[in-house]
């Protein structure tokens, strides 16, 4: 007689994003049986670039929810009537609350787009970029009442290149969630993981951005300038100086070829040499590369007709 076969373990998922469809492919891929997908509805107004969660659970036959509120009590009892081995969260945005933690018999696990401790919270990705970093990752965690709090099961690391955007590192962080998932899921199951404890004064918890929060400090370096503004390239909304009071959104920008160091004053956008600048107030200098202004591109050919001047400082 042939030895019977295990029971595929079940596995509640919240998830959204890129993110959350690729390791949801990796559950269907692994035989975990999904009785129930929790996303959410596109947000008005939100610009959408990635996959949708609900539309692959949908091809798949899965049951999908979209809760205002992911602790409605009957979602509550229709999970529980479920019997989940497992509950994941993939890039879900709502905190879960113990009634959700407590519910699988073997944990829930959530996917952060960092190397944990480090950028616990909110938009990661854009935070390690706006902080110059030169990698970042993926872990898989342990949930618990405390946001990216619990023991690390594994993680999985990537560069950043100096002109990488969010976008850009985004990708590379959802194929480092896959590889992190189809590696541990494994050991999850058959209970071999091993598990470490986060120290978390190695890292610190970063909240979430809104528009308003690109603006370009007034006395930020060049450097600091060009990771701002590529932590918040497009499809997230730009990094921007106001002149003249008119917005200029700054798209793109490289420190390769700079010139040198112009005279130290104050945050300045400039046309020289057939190039648009922004000129930091310690003299540094980032190439600006793409950049619109009232909803229309803006390059060093129309600048002075635009502006009235071949250089122009910022508000204060």
């Amino acid at each position: 007689m042939s030895a019977p076969q295990a029971t595929a373990p079940r596995a509640i998922v919240f998830a959204y994003h890129d993110v959350g469809v690729r390791c949801l492919r990796v559950l269907l891929d692994a035989g975990v049986q999904v009785p129930l997908v929790v996303t959410h509805a596109d947000a008005p107004g939100e610009t959408i670039w990635f996959d949708s969660v609900a539309k692959l659970a949908q091809e798949n036959g899965l049951t999908v929810a979209m809760p205002a509120d992911p602790h409605d009590p009957e979602l509550l009892r229709q999970a529980a009537q479920a019997r989940p081995d497992f509950l994941f969260s993939f890039y879900y945005r709502h905190m879960l609350r113990r009634e959700w933690l407590t519910l699988p018999s073997r944990g829930a696990f959530n996917m952060h787009g960092s190397l944990l401790p480090r950028y616990r919270g909110r938009v990661p990705v854009n935070w390690a970029i706006i902080h110059g970093e030169s990698e970042t990752g993926s872990t898989l965690h342990r949930m618990n009442e405390k946001p990216d709090n619990g023991a690390i099961i594994d993680q999985c690391a990537v560069p950043i290149l100096a002109d990488d955007t969010a976008r850009e590192v985004f990708t590379k962080v959802t194929v480092a969630a896959e590889i992190v998932l189809a590696r541990s899921l494994p050991g999850l199951v058959d209970g071999t993981a091993i598990e470490w404890p986060q120290d978390l004064s190695q890292g610190g918890y970063f909240g979430g951005r809104k528009p308003q929060d690109g603006c370009i400090p007034a006395q930020a370096s060049a450097k600091q300038i060009h990771d701002l503004v590529r932590a918040l390239a497009p499809p997230y909304p730009c990094a921007f100086v106001d002149v003249g009071g008119r917005r200029v959104l700054i798209e793109r920008t490289t420190l390769r070829h700079a010139h040198a160091p112009w005279p130290a004053g104050a945050l300045t956008l400039c046309a020289d040499a057939g190039q648009l600048w922004l000129v930091a107030a310690d003299g540094s200098a980032a190439k600006v590369l793409a950049a619109r202004v009232d909803a229309q591109p803006l390059s060093a050919s129309d600048f002075e007709s635009v502006f009235g001047a071949s250089s122009v400082r910022a508000d204060a």
